[in-house]
This record gives structure tokens, sequence and C-alpha cells, in this order.
């Protein structure tokens, strides 16, 4: 192992002890953050709820499940609620590219302030 491997090492080491002060790169990521974390988590409950509908839908379809329940007509009732849930999956993407949309528009100027700092120092 040669000295600058050595080095390399030993720092990475010593910065795990060292304590951080926060500064405005953690102010940077803190609002990025901000930013998508409401969009993302919107994203995948939404996607998650939709995705169980459609089986639900699917599962009347396939299944016995609809003569157990004694649903009439189960061929249609669940043909008609994995559309729904289809049409919940599909516009999910949509959903989200508006809410991160509007989220970057609201938070924009300070991230823009921020990042110029930074690159400019």
């Amino acid at each position: 192992m040669n000295r600058n491997d050595q080095n390399s090492i030993v720092e990475k080491i010593r910065t795990q002890y060292v304590e951080k002060k926060p500064g405005e790169l953690d102010e940077l990521r803190a609002l990025d953050s901000k930013v998508k974390r409401p969009a993302n988590v919107f994203a995948y409950v939404f996607g998650s709820i939709s995705a169980i509908i459609m089986g639900a839908g699917m599962s009347l379809v396939m299944t016995d499940i609809g003569t157990t329940l004694a649903i009439p007509n189960f061929m249609t009732v669940g043909t008609v609620i994995g559309v729904i849930g289809m049409a919940l999956a599909i516009v999910n993407y949509p959903i989200y590219k508006g809410i991160l949309g509007a989220r970057k528009k609201k938070y924009a100027a300070k991230i823009i302030e921020i990042s110029e700092r930074l690159m400019n120092k």
C-alpha cells in the first residue's frame, strides 16, 4: 500500500469523527428533498392503492371469489373495478409531475440563489 492510499483511508476514517457544521450545501440538499419528497410519497401511495384496486378487479374476473361473495354478475363488476384501478394508475404520473412542477416553481428562486453562491465560491 503506497502513501497516497494510506492517506486516503486515514482521511476517510477521520471525516467520520469530525463534527460537521451545517452549511449552504446542507440547506440546498434539504430544499431539494423538500421539493421532491411530497410528490414521491404521493406517487408511491396512490400507485399502490391503484394497483390494489386493479388487482381486486382482476381477482373478481379470474377466480370464483365473486360467487363466494354472492356478487351478481361478478365478471362485469370485476372488469369495471379493474378498469377503474388501471385508470387511477395511468393518471398517477401526470399528477406526480404536476405536484413536482408546482413544488419546483415554489422553491426555484431559493434553490437557484443558494446554488449560485455555492458555484461562485
